[in-house]
């Protein structure tokens, strides 16, 4: 017998993995008997994929049965797909699993070729059905199954996994290789504690089950010696136990330090020894504020002690470690003036991101149960965001959407956190007026036929500067804008460096036996050439800049700087105008020596400075002249 798991992804990414699937599958192995004569085959697709396409892959795997996983992103694709099963291959089981499932299994259910579903944790109740399958019995009725009966919903028990170390893991039998993916989840627990009425983490069985350590282990050799580049821990509350966290971030310090791994974290966890190892590991942290309004959070089971909130934010701050918030408007007793606030107090704790959602009223929550009562409408179907409340009707929505856009070209993607608040503060304007400031700006730019949303780093980099031209000069702090486009700039040339893998660098053997200044050079293509208004060294030195402070001080007397990166780390260095113009010069067709006569350096001070910007990977050898 042959079962394949389909899932639909909503778009590529490091994140595009059957993890969920892969479970199910690797669970097979704990029947013996059942795993000898059943297959599982994961079958891989995206939202919006032809549903032809996805009909004709799992058919030519010849499945006896097939099993969906069901998110709010894919719900409507893998109905269309099991529609289409059906009409093709009229005698095959078709069931789905996932939150969908579990949530709204009536829903799913009605009107779709769905025989059954499995809800909650799926192993157990998989195992049953495939069993009864390949028995020649119906699923349904199976363990933590639900169906339709002449139109009634049915359903039976779930039964979660009570040791979740005896569920095998699909890193360690090798159903999931990393090393075909450009990024793996990592799961190392299941459920939550918390129970936020707006989430389904915490439905099913009820507190966290951690896998072990010696698991945890032994999964983080596999990923090590994968080469996988990124890491996405699944676990709800990562830091809630404290001593466990720091054993498992010092496991990944002593080993996997090249690998990018990103964790949800809750900020009363964070102590300093915490800050400090997430600091000395590469990674980056989600934390859940959703609003920094007490009262607003405690309608829906949240705390927040803002204060608290700093401190432990500053520590992070203090530590180097890189993290972001997630932001929901929409939820109880939000509007758009306290949506401001929200954003006003997350952005002055300098998070590298933000992740502005708004409010989905998932069903099977609380909150779903309790939204007609608080007069909170949304839309019936995928993806269930709110569409008018008492206190924030829908036009006030569609501003605070504009607003959320805004805050992730500009300040997100835009890659603004070093500078924004300093430029906010130029202004005279909070961090939520300048990014209504820049949204207003926005709106105006595409009627004007400027791109939407396909914006790759350096359309949005130009943006930036033509909106902060524009509102300085607005705003009569003219004065100012020449630093803060420096600010802007070196930040964005800074971040192409960082995101560009360098060059190969040059032994001392080949540059020593070579006539430099009669080769052909150019500007490597990971290096940054830039000119600044003022000087780029006291820019740097200063820190946390106060645009009329620092303008106080110092005259724009103008500066010249290469960005480069180099053996993980991003260097900057000052140059003169004179050595700049040489750089300028080697455009990879002429020889260096000519280049660096026409910016006025002698062969001597050209060569030791070329033989430096080769080392270091700044400029790269092109050919040697004839």
């Amino acid at each position: 017998m042959k079962v394949v798991l389909v899932a639909i992804h909503p778009y590529p990414s490091p994140q595009a993995v059957p993890l969920a699937n892969a479970c199910l599958a690797a669970y097979l192995a704990t029947d013996e008997e059942l795993s000898a004569r059943v297959r599982a085959v994961l079958c891989d697709f995206f939202t919006g994929t032809a549903v032809g396409t996805c009909v004709d892959d799992i058919l030519a795997n010849a499945p006896d049965a097939v099993g969906f996983s069901v998110y709010l992103w894919n719900r409507d694709d893998a109905r269309a797909v099991a529609d289409e099963l059906r009409r093709r291959a009229p005698g095959l089981t078709l069931f789905a699993g996932g939150p969908e499932a579990t949530a709204d299994p009536a829903g799913l259910l009605t009107g779709s070729s769905f025989d059954l579903l499995i809800q909650g944790e799926g192993e157990i109740p998989f195992l049953d059905v495939v069993g009864r399958l390949e028995a020649g019995e119906p699923g349904r009725g199976a363990v933590g199954t639900a169906w339709l009966d002449n139109g009634k919903l049915k359903h039976t028990p779930a039964r979660p996994i009570r040791l979740i170390d005896t569920a095998p893991s699909p890193l360690l039998t090798g159903i999931i290789d990393p090393s075909g993916y450009p990024g793996i989840l990592w799961q190392l627990a299941r459920g939550c504690d918390f129970s936020c009425e707006y989430c389904f983490d915490d439905k099913g069985e009820r507190g966290v089950r951690r896998y072990s350590l010696e698991r945890i282990d032994a999964e983080l050799d596999v990923i090590v010696r994968s080469g996988v580049p990124q890491v996405f821990v699944l676990d709800s509350t990562f830091n809630q136990d404290r001593e466990r966290a720091k054993k498992v971030l010092k496991m990944i310090r002593a080993r996997a330090r090249h690998v990018h791994f990103h964790f949800e974290v809750r900020s009363e966890f964070i102590d300093r020894e915490m800050a400090r190892l997430f600091a000395e590991i590469t990674c980056s942290l989600q934390i859940g504020l959703q609003s920094a309004d007490p009262k607003i959070l405690r309608r829906i089971r949240r705390h927040l002690d803002p204060d608290d909130f700093r401190e432990r934010i500053g520590l992070l701050n203090e530590s180097g470690a890189i993290f972001g918030f997630d932001l929901i408007y929409g939820l109880p007793g939000d509007s758009l003036a306290a949506f401001r606030r929200s954003l006003d107090f997350a952005l002055e704790l300098y998070p590298n991101h933000l992740d502005i959602f708004p409010l989905a009223i998932l069903p099977g929550t609380i909150l779903a149960s309790r939204a007609p009562a608080e007069g909170l409408e949304h839309r019936a179907a995928p993806p269930y965001t709110l569409t008018t409340s008492p206190t924030f009707p829908s036009p006030d929505l569609d501003r605070a959407a504009r607003v959320a856009e805004a805050c992730d070209i500009f300040y997100t993607r835009g890659k603004a956190v070093a500078w924004f608040n300093s430029v906010a503060s130029a202004l005279r304007l909070s961090p939520a007026a300048l990014l209504d400031e820049f949204a207003v700006w926005l709106d105006d730019a595409r009627q004007k036929g400027a791109r939407g949303t396909d914006l790759g780093d350096q359309d949005i980099w130009l943006m930036q500067r033509e909106f902060l031209d524009r509102i300085f000069r607005r705003c009569k702090r003219t004065a100012l804008l020449s630093l803060a486009l420096d600010l802007v700039d070196y930040h964005y040339y800074f971040a192409a460096a960082l995101l560009a893998p360098p060059p190969p660098l040059p032994t001392d053997r080949e540059l020593s036996g070579r006539d430099l200044l009669g080769a052909v050079f150019s500007l490597a293509p990971t290096a940054r050439l830039a000119r600044f208004s003022y000087e780029i060294v006291d820019i740097l030195e200063a820190g946390e800049v106060d645009l009329a402070a620092f303008r106080d001080c110092f005259a724009p007397s103008g500066s010249w700087a290469v960005i480069y990166p180099r053996g993980g780390d991003v260097y900057t260095e000052p140059l003169l105008e004179s050595y700049a113009k040489f750089l300028q010069g080697l455009d990879g067709t002429g020889r260096a020596g000519a280049a660096a006569s026409r910016a006025g350096l002698n062969r001597a001070e050209a060569r030791e400075f070329l033989d430096f910007a080769a080392a270091e990977g700044i400029v790269v050898l092109a050919t040697q002249a004839q």
